[in-house]
């Protein structure tokens, strides 16, 4: 590496205040991890080179989402032509989906699309209508198992992801494997239809076969129109929120969690990926503004990244989740309560791995902040 190798980006930022994008010249440093940035229209300085070590060169690739000092970027291209040779690879976007057979044991599957070395982008529990369904198996229209196909998928919630990697569509596929692997097929051992699945219509996960495919269906799911796509599979009775923190994301620690959370015999019942901005952080974490000293580094922690909000539904009276979340401090709670998720996946008192609703009154307010006014 020369010792001022550098790589340039374009990247846009999404300005609420003004309501337009604002293009930036990203740069970046490899050699001590140091970022600058120009405004592009004003041809200006707008921040000067500093060394900003949460930023990695595999995060930097056209259409991935950066932050750098809690503002959201989006890189839309490379900045020049060394950059586009050097680094332009064969990043790929694909669809990831767990139908409802697999969703019992969403942990598991999570911690596998981690440890492959894929990234999760986009993340949503669904509810699929008959349209949305038909829509999806389209192709199998004229198939004798048509109706079964469109039924078992409409049966309950499905998780709907959006995978980014180096080949990202034959790596999520070969870790799929068939839907109805024969004994002959040993390299298929392994797969999520042979460990998960039921065989036949039942094979718990689905990813598309081609590039073409892929973009196709996340279209479906996660339309770059700006719709919705299909609804939240949030049920807003008898609830309470939990929000896995930017830093336990970023640390591969969302699968671990999750399986934490159900096997302790709790129901997520909707789940999503949020980029949330300051202001919403804001507006949620206002009830601790004024009262608890680490406000403010609370919400520069939950506008860091990508975080993922979860509707939490308990059953048995003497399990409370709030409990089980454990003291804010992990410190204290591997002192008092060592089985408690911020005891087990908790950093400090701000990267305490998981925000859960202390009031049980405020348990629906906080679920529906996130899948009703935010998911719109």
């Amino acid at each position: 590496m020369s010792q001022d190798e550098r790589f340039a980006f374009i990247a846009e930022w999404y300005d609420p205040s003004a309501s337009l994008f604002r293009r930036y010249e990203l740069l970046y440093y490899p050699k001590d991890s140091s970022i600058e940035m120009y405004d592009v229209k004003n041809r200006r300085t707008f921040l000067r080179r500093t060394k900003y070590e949460s930023l990695h060169i595999e995060d930097l690739y056209v259409g991935s989402k950066v932050t750098v000092f809690s503002r959201h970027l989006t890189i839309v291209d490379y900045g020049n032509l060394y950059t586009s040779r050097k680094l332009g690879s064969r990043k790929e976007r694909t669809l990831a989906l767990i139908k409802p057979d697999g969703m019992r044991k969403i942990g598991e599957l999570l911690d596998i699309i981690i440890n492959s070395g894929l990234t999760i982008t986009k993340a949503k529990m669904m509810l699929l209508s008959r349209k949305e369904a038909a829509d999806f198996y389209a192709d199998h229209r004229a198939k004798p198992f048509y109706h079964d196909l469109l039924q078992f998928i409409m049966s309950g919630p499905i998780l709907a992801m959006e995978l980014l990697g180096d080949d990202a569509v034959s790596k999520w596929r070969a870790i799929v494997g068939p839907a109805n692997p024969t004994a002959t097929e040993s390299d298929t051992l392994d797969s999520i239809s042979e460990s998960f699945g039921h065989c036949g219509l039942r094979d718990a996960a689905h990813g598309p076969d081609s590039v073409a495919s892929a973009a196709k269906e996340l279209e479906l799911f996660f339309p770059s129109s700006g719709g919705r796509g299909p609804v939240s599979s949030a049920k807003f009775t008898n609830c309470t929120c939990c929000i896995i923190k930017p830093h336990a994301v970023n640390e591969g620690l969302a699968g671990k969690i999750v399986k934490a959370i159900l096997k302790e015999g709790f129901e997520i019942s909707a789940l999503q990926m949020f980029n949330l901005e300051r202001p919403n952080v804001e507006e949620f974490y206002e009830i601790y503004k004024g009262v608890v000293p680490e406000y403010l580094e609370m919400v520069s922690e939950l506008c860091s990244g990508p975080c993922i909000a979860m509707e939490i539904r308990q059953f048995d009276p003497s399990k409370v989740f709030r409990d089980f979340c454990g003291p804010s401090d992990p410190a204290l709670a591997r002192q008092l309560r060592p089985g408690t998720l911020r005891a087990v996946f908790g950093k400090d008192k701000i990267q305490n791995a998981v925000h859960c609703t202390d009031l049980p009154e405020d348990g629906l307010l906080e679920v529906q902040y996130f899948f009703k006014i935010l998911d719109n």
